[in-house]
């Protein structure tokens, strides 16, 4: 038997039978590599807060760390609060998107927020952990979220003790924030903007223009063609050949969500996959949430909508955080935009180190104006642009 096993030729096998065996290889392969990545990934995904410790790995006195569940407008709604004193005043930060929680990215990119403040990262309506089945895509509206963005402040006040609280939109999140700073000043102390959106869609006609000229000044004439395939600035809606591009365009031209992020699958979802606060499911949540709120009218409303016309007023001191690569949402169309507003007190910061996210690149600078200004709310910053 050895003598025969020793001899038989691996052409004498039947073709059908190899390609079967190598098959079932690659299928066994793809099944042990997949069932390993599921552990790993469970055993990153513990979803236990991590507490605020000291230098010396003590938890600090009068810190706060929590994952915390409130009903909403109808609506179960998950937020994650940090704080070094909880007597902070609290700051509730509206992220970007639509859908796209930004908080399980602060371990990548430390804000250093909680410093100062006592910060509500809210995943809003549809998203990450307030994410559910249930959740009808009619609700899932500019008005609804605006409202949204009210009653968790309301809730906040209440919860915290505090008349007022300081309110941080970013991106798409800054669409929804002023709106609700504008509705209802009395609950706010100030409001920042990061990345503040005006006319999205004229934005990205800038940006298209930016990009066309880059990937030409690289000679890539493969993505130049892509672009170039969808001419959006003849355009006034944002196609489905252009969106399934946009990212990987922006991220390696450097005006992305940061001007270092070349990519977002290592600078976003690997991430947000190995960040140990958020279970596996809450993770998984995160992306079927963000698919969900982009399949509603959500984005239609964002890109059909200018707020220079219909919001023009603010009765808080307004700051506007910009980074100079920023074309995710144009920089001089957020300052241009800040001067058209009129407030008590204004200050526009124009990050020279940073493309759509100040607060994850440059957050030692962000901080000082914070320290500075904001806290202070200086009122001399209405001309100093």
């Amino acid at each position: 038997m050895k003598k025969y096993i020793k001899n038989i030729s691996f052409s004498q096998v039947p073709a059908l039978k190899v390609g079967k065996i190598i098959l079932i290889l690659v299928f066994s392969i793809t099944l042990g590599i997949l069932i390993a990545l599921v552990v790993i990934l469970l055993i990153q995904s513990p979803g236990k807060m991590e507490p605020l410790t000291d230098k010396n790995g003590n938890v600090i006195k009068g810190s706060i760390s929590e994952k915390v569940y409130v009903k909403i407008n109808g609506v179960r709604m998950g937020m994650v609060i940090k704080s070094k004193n909880k007597s902070n005043p609290v700051l509730l930060f509206v992220h970007g998107g639509p859908g796209m929680p930004e908080y399980p990215l602060t371990k990548t990119y430390p804000t250093g927020l909680e410093e100062y403040f006592t910060v509500v990262w809210w995943d809003q309506r549809g998203a990450g952990l307030s994410y559910s089945s249930n959740i009808s895509a009619k609700a899932m509206t500019t008005k609804q979220f605006v409202d949204d963005t009210i009653e968790i402040t309301k809730y906040l006040r209440k919860h915290f003790g505090q008349d007022k609280i300081y309110l941080m939109g970013h991106s798409w999140g800054s669409y929804i924030a002023i709106q609700a700073a504008a509705k209802s000043p009395d609950l706010y102390k100030a409001y920042i903007g990061v990345g503040q959106i005006s006319n999205q869609m004229e934005s990205e006609k800038i940006a298209y223009k930016y990009m066309l000229n880059y990937y030409k000044g690289i000679g890539d004439e493969k993505t130049i063609k892509k672009l170039e395939s969808t001419p959006i600035e003849t355009m006034d809606y944002l196609p489905d050949a252009y969106n399934k591009i946009r990212d990987d365009v922006m991220h390696r031209s450097g005006i992305g969500t940061t001007h270092k992020m070349n990519s977002v699958v290592t600078g976003i979802f690997m991430p947000v996959m190995l960040n140990r606060e958020y279970t596996l499911r809450e993770k998984i949540n995160i992306w079927i949430g963000k698919a969900f709120s982009n399949s509603t009218v959500l984005r239609d409303e964002l890109y059909k909508t200018d707020l220079r016309n219909s919001i023009t007023k603010l009765d808080i001191p307004v700051y506007f955080f910009s980074g100079i690569y920023d074309y995710t949402v144009n920089y001089s169309m957020s300052e241009a935009y800040l001067k058209k507003i009129s407030a008590p007190v204004k200050g526009f910061y124009l990050f020279k180190e940073s493309a759509h996210t100040p607060i994850f690149e440059e957050p030692e600078k962000v901080l000082q104006i914070i320290q500075n200004d904001v806290l202070k709310c200086r009122n001399d910053l209405a001309d100093a642009y």
